[in-house]
Parts: structure tokens; C-alpha cells; sequence
């Protein structure tokens, strides 16, 4: 059983708690009423807000609606206010743009162009819209005069600041300094910055709406003339230089011309070995020295038209890149093809002038003409594979100009190799043409210097002798791996020997006619020296030059051959004195005892050993001493050679007489010491003595 106690206060724990939870839901009930009361307010006040609204929409959505529609009509007739005016303006547009047409585009290109599209959108509208009214035609006028405005203004600003290139200019852009390591780029500026940006938009304009392609005749007609007289002015600066100081030159580079032959004073090869390379004409023509100034002219001629070469390529792939800015791409090549057209033709012209003077000299049996070809010929060919790629795209014709003047010059170069050859070998024996005093001949003197002149341009001469298919003539195998497709790609190395091989037979033809020239002296001994100086400075002429290289290329043994027959000439004209020393010998001589009284024949034959000396040796050196050795170690070694054999055997001869009584004058008789013998000879050559 629980104590008593325990369940009282159990009791009223218990009842404590139903109170507690009595009142809880008492106040539970309490706010649910209250709740009720206020959501049913709130549901009354909300369907007076709803009744409310309804009401107020019913009200205003008819009012919205018709706002809307105003607001529509309202912009309509915006619309259709604007477009009235679009329309009217287009009325209005001729007389609007009349005094800025008029006026023309000039300073004002921009306000201009925009003048012109108003026109031309309002001969758009007219065409589309009304196309039979008056207005149409007016602004078409318009338009027309406007298009005639801008090609006008397109010549006029070509026509104003297109200027021939300064010849100074142009010779700095095409100039080469060998000492400058890097060379400097020179730009070509044709227009001003300004005007070509002008020039551009409105060529543009005219090919977008213009729909013109005249203004690109006029285009390529203006360079063309800006380009043929920029080179003009250039040959005319070569003249006016040459003129005032003889010197070429661009103040900033100094542009170093190799193509030229060097010029030096004509000088007579006969009385002194000047072996330094001359000018064509001094090496062909001595005769004409005195035609100095007509071979500087002919220099600066072939220097000019060199130069006017590379810079008709410069100027082009300047006058290119120019026409490429203005000018619409498909049809660039044409323009530029007919743009370059005439300054071309004038230089090929000049190039068949040049050829042509060649082949008439050649036929004057003049062959310096050949040497004038040369470096033109060297530098086109040099400048080919630039004028090839300036000239890419254009037509056939146009790059097969250049092509077609260097297979010319190949051709009359190779004519006139070839021709002059023959010359030397067929030069005729002129009695009065020969020297004199036997020293060296024109003809070879000519030859040698001609051949001299050759070393400046061996790929050149190497490459027209191939071009002929010289190679079957000179009877040299060709190598497959030498060839290719066509001559002109012959391989350095056969060109050569292909021009070693000419040498050889030009050399062979100068030895045979000098042979045949030497036989015109009736003198033995002259013909001797005459052979042994030609011979010598041939020799010489190789040995201080390349030559000599050159023709060992198929020839090994040149020098030894040259050698060789100096020393027969010596031998030869050596013999000329026996009939000197042969009155020295005993040869004749009557058998004598020293002491013995000799015999009057004995006496004469003494006498007579004595006077042919004297006289033979008086004979000789008067005769000799005007020949001529230039070669002072040649003319030493043959002096003292002879002087030691004739002084020797005289010594001899007096010794074996000196003291035999064979007249009572013996001064009559011994007229000449040993000394004096040796003295004589050594005068012997000497014009001077």
C-alpha cells in the first residue's frame, strides 16, 4: 500500500497541472475568436478592395484603349510626315547641291562625295518611284556632271604632283656602296601622302558607282610620261656630270661602276711594255688616239644607258607598288603593262641602236664595238631575273623584249669574237705598215689588249661563244652535266674553257700572220727581232695579266712554247753575226812562223781579215742601233750575250796577231780595242744614242 501522504501530495500535483492545462485552453479558445473575428474583417475588407478594382478596371481599360489608339495615330502620322519630307528633300536635291557641284571637289573631297550620294539616292527614288518625271533627269545631269567633276579632279591631282624622279634620287635607290655593310633601303615617294589618299578614294568612288575605267587610261597615260622622263632626266645628268667634271656619282652613295672599261692614255706598245688594260677604242684603235674625247662620250653612253636599265626595274616595282593602291587588282597588270610600255620600248630602242652600231662597225672591221657590248650585255643579263619578276603577269610581248635584246647582243658579240679572230690571222703583210725598227706590231699590241680587255668580262664572252654553239667549232666535247635546255645555261666552267679555247686560236692566228708580216724584212736579223719582241710581249702580256691562267685552262704548256721560240728568234738573229766573226777565225790563214818575214798575199790576207771586221762590225751597229728592244732585261741579255762572244773571239784574234808586222800603218788596221768592240755592241738598240 502507498503512504497516505505520498498520495495527497500526488493529488495535488495532479490537480495543480489540470489547472495549469485548464487555463491553457482556455486562453487557446479565447484567441481562436478572436482570429475568427479578425480573418472575417479582413475577408470583407478584401472583397471590398475586389468589388473596388473591378469597378476601377471596368473604367479604365476603355480609356487605355482609346489612348493606344491615339498614340498609333499619332506616330502614323509622324511617319508619313517624315516620309513627306524624305520626298520633298529629293525635289530638292538638285538645287540644294548646285553650287557645291559647281564649285568642283577640290579641297573638299569629303562634303563632295556626300553631295554625290545624295544624288545618286535621289536618281535611285526617281528611277523606283516616278521614272517619267522631269526631276530624274535633272538630278541625272547632276550625277553625270558630278562623276565628270571627280574624273577631272582625279587627272588634275595626278597631272599636278606626278614629277619626274630626281636623277639624284634615282641613283641612290638603285646605288650599291660596297663599303657599307648594310645598305640602306631609299624609298620612292611619287605623291604626297595627302593627295594620293585622295587619288585612292576617288578612283574607288569611281569604280563602285562611277562605273568608269577611263580614269585608269588616264592613270597609266600620266605615269607612263612621269616614268619614260624620269628616265631622260637621268641620261641627261649623265651628259651634264660628264660635261662639267667627267665624274658620275649620287652625293649620298657613291654608286661604283664595274660594268666599264677602265680608261687609260693611249701610249705607243712599241717603245715601252704599258701592259695595264686600256680602253676599247685605244686597244683596237692606237691610230686613233687623238679620239679621246669621242671614247668618253661612248663611255658615258654605256654607263647611262646601264644605269638607265636598273632604274627603269626600280622605278617600275616602285610605279607597281603605287598602282597597286589606286588601281582595282584584276585590272592591275594591264595598266601596269601599258604604263611601262613606252619608257620599255625607248630603252630596248636604244639597246637595237646599240647592237646596230655594232654590226656596222663590225662590218668597218672596227671589232672595239664588241667591247662596248660587253658590260651592257654583262649588266642585262645581271639585272634579267629582277626585270623577270618586276614584269611577272604582264603580257608575253612585254617580257620577252629584254630576252630577245640580250640574245642579240649574244649573237653580234659572238659574230664579232669570231670575226675578229679571222682579222688577225688574215691581216694583210703592208710593207709600209710594218715597224721600222722591228719592235712589236699594231696588230699586236691590238690583239693582246683586245684579249686583256676580255678578263673584265670572261662569263659574258664565255656565254656568247656558247650561245653560237661555238663548242663544235673548237672542237670541245660537251659535258652532260656543262648543258642544260638551251646554250645561254652552259656551265661556268665549260664557258671557260670555251673562251680559253678562243684565246688559244686567237694567239695561234697572231703567231702564224707575225710569221708571215716578219718575211716582208729582207733583213734576216730585223725579222729575228721583229718575231722576238712580238713574241716577248705576248709572253710578258700574259704573265702580268690573267691571261696566262686563262689560256693554261687548255693550254699547259703556253709559256714554255712562248719561251721557246724567243730563244730561236735570239739564235737567229745571233747568226746575223758570223759574217763578223768569221774574219776572226783562221780559216784561210797562210801557215807562219813567229819572226818570219811574211809574203805580200800573206800581208793582204791579214789586211783583208782586219778591214771585214772593222767593216762588218761598223756595218751592223750602224744598222742595229736603230732597231729597237723595249724590253730592257730582253735587250741586256741579248747585248751582253753578243758582246761577250764578239769581244772574246776579237780578243783572241788580236792576241794571235799582235806582234806579226803586216803593214806599216797598223792604226789603219787596229782601229777598235776590245773595249771599244764591247762599248759599240752595247749601243746596239738604242734610238736614242
Amino acid at each position: 500500500m502507498i503512504p497516505t501522504e505520498d498520495a495527497s501530495a500526488r493529488k495535488r500535483e495532479i490537480e495543480e497541472k489540470l489547472k495549469q492545462e485548464q487555463e491553457t485552453l482556455a486562453f487557446i479558445r479565447e484567441n481562436l475568436e478572436k482570429s475568427d473575428q479578425l480573418t472575417k474583417g479582413m475577408v470583407s475588407i478584401l472583397s471590398s478592395f475586389e468589388s473596388r478594382l473591378m469597378q476601377l478596371e471596368n473604367s479604365i481599360i476603355p480609356v487605355h484603349k482609346q489612348t493606344e489608339n491615339l498614340q498609333r495615330l499619332q506616330e502614323n502620322v509622324d511617319k508619313t510626315l517624315s516620309c513627306m519630307d524624305h520626298v520633298i528633300s529629293y525635289y530638292h536635291v538638285a538645287k540644294d547641291t548646285d553650287k557645291i557641284i559647281r564649285e568642283g571637289p577640290t579641297g573638299r573631297l569629303d562634303e563632295y562625295l556626300a553631295c554625290i550620294a545624295k544624288i545618286q539616292k535621289a536618281v535611285e527614288y526617281f528611277q523606283d518611284n516616278n521614272p517619267d518625271s522631269p526631276e530624274l533627269n535633272l538630278v541625272k545631269a547632276r550625277f553625270e556632271k558630278g562623276k565628270e567633276s571627280l574624273e577631272a579632279e582625279f587627272r588634275g591631282l595626278l597631272t599636278r604632283y606626278s614629277k619626274p624622279v630626281p636623277p639624284i634620287l634615282i641613283l641612290d635607290a638603285i646605288g650599291v656602296d660596297e663599303e657599307l655593310e648594310i645598305q640602306e633601303e631609299v624609298t620612292l615617294e611619287h605623291l604626297p601622302e595627302a593627295v594620293l589618299q585622295d587619288i585612292i578614294i576617288i578612283s574607288g568612288w569611281l569604280v563602285e558607282y562611277g562605273r568608269n575605267q577611263d580614269f585608269m587610261n588616264v592613270y597609266f597615260q600620266i605615269r607612263s610620261n612621269q616614268l619614260d622622263r624620269s628616265i631622260k632626266g637621268l641620261k641627261e645628268h649623265f651628259r651634264k656630270s660628264s660635261a662639267s667634271s667627267g665624274i658620275l656619282y649620287s652625293p649620298a652613295v657613291q654608286t661604283k661602276r664595274k660594268d666599264t672599261p677602265t680608261k687609260k692614255a693611249p701610249k705607243r706598245p712599241g717603245h715601252d711594255y704599258d701592259l695595264r688594260a686600256k680602253h676599247p677604242s685605244d686597244a683596237l684603235n692606237e691610230k686613233h688616239a687623238t679620239s679621246t674625247g669621242k671614247d668618253e662620250v661612248l663611255d658615258v653612253e654605256i654607263d647611262s644607258y646601264i644605269h638607265c636599265i636598273s632604274a627603269f626595274v626600280k622605278l617600275a616595282q616602285s610605279e607597281y607598288a603605287l598602282l597597286s593602291e589606286i588601281i582595282p587588282e584584276h585590272h592591275q597588270k594591264k595598266t601596269f603593262d601599258s604604263l611601262i610600255q613606252e619608257a620599255l620600248d625607248n630603252l630596248m630602242l636604244e639597246g637595237d641602236n646599240i647592237v646596230s652600231a655594232a654590226r656596222r662597225a663590225i662590218l668597218r672591221h672596227d671589232y672595239s664595238a664588241v667591247l662596248t657590248i660587253f658590260p651592257i650585255l654583262r649588266h642585262l643579263k645581271q639585272t634579267k631575273p629582277d626585270f623577270d619578276s618586276t614584269l611577272q603577269g604582264t603580257a608575253a610581248s612585254t617580257k620577252n623584249k629584254l630576252p630577245t635584246l640580250i640574245t642579240s647582243m649574244e649573237t653580234i658579240g659572238a659574230k664579232a669574237l669570231e670575226e675578229f679572230a679571222d682579222s688577225i690571222k688574215n691581216d694583210p703583210d703592208k710593207e709600209y705598215n710594218m715597224p721600222k725598227d722591228g719592235t712589236v706590231h699594231e696588230l699586236t699590241s691590238n690583239a693582246i689588249l683586245f684579249l686583256q680587255q676580255l678578263l673584265d668580262f670572261q662569263e659574258t664572252a664565255g656565254a656568247m661563244l656558247a650561245s653560237q654553239v661555238l663548242g663544235d667549232t673548237y672542237n670541245i666535247p660537251l659535258d652532260p652535266r656543262e648543258t642544260s635546255s638551251s646554250a645561254s645555261s652552259y656551265s661556268s666552267e665549260f664557258s671557260r674553257r670555251l673562251l680559253s679555247t678562243y684565246i688559244c686560236k686567237v694567239l695561234g692566228n697572231l703567231q702564224l700572220n707575225l710569221l708571215s708580216k716578219s718575211k716582208v724584212y729582207e733583213d734576216q736579223a730585223l725579222s729575228a727581232i721583229f718575231l722576238h719582241n712580238n713574241y716577248n710581249y705576248i709572253l710578258k702580256s700574259l704573265e702580268k695579266s690573267e691571261l696566262i691562267q686563262l689560256v693554261a685552262v687548255t693550254n699547259k704548256k703556253v709559256e714554255s712554247s712562248y719561251r721557246e721560240l724567243i730563244q730561236q728568234q735570239i739564235q737567229v738573229y745571233q747568226r746575223s753575226w758570223y759574217k763578223v766573226t768569221e774574219h776572226l777565225t783562221d780559216r784561210n790563214m797562210p801557215v807562219f812562223q813567229p819572226g818570219t818575214k811574211l809574203k805580200d798575199k800573206e800581208r793582204q790576207v791579214i789586211k783583208d781579215k782586219f778591214k771585214g771586221f772593222n767593216d762588218g762590225l761598223e756595218e751592223l751597229c750602224k744598222i742595229q742601233k736603230g732597231w729597237a728592244i723595249p724590253d730592257k732585261e730582253q735587250r741586256d741579255f741579248i747585248r751582253q750575250a753578243q758582246r761577250r762572244v764578239v769581244s772574246e773571239t776579237y780578243k783572241a784574234f788580236l792576241q794571235r796577231y799582235a806582234n806579226i808586222s803586216f803593214t806599216k800603218n797598223p792604226e789603219k788596221y787596229h782601229k777598235y780595242r776590245s773595249e771599244d768592240v764591247e762599248e759599240m755592241i752595247g749601243r746596239l738598240f738604242d734610238t736614242s744614242a
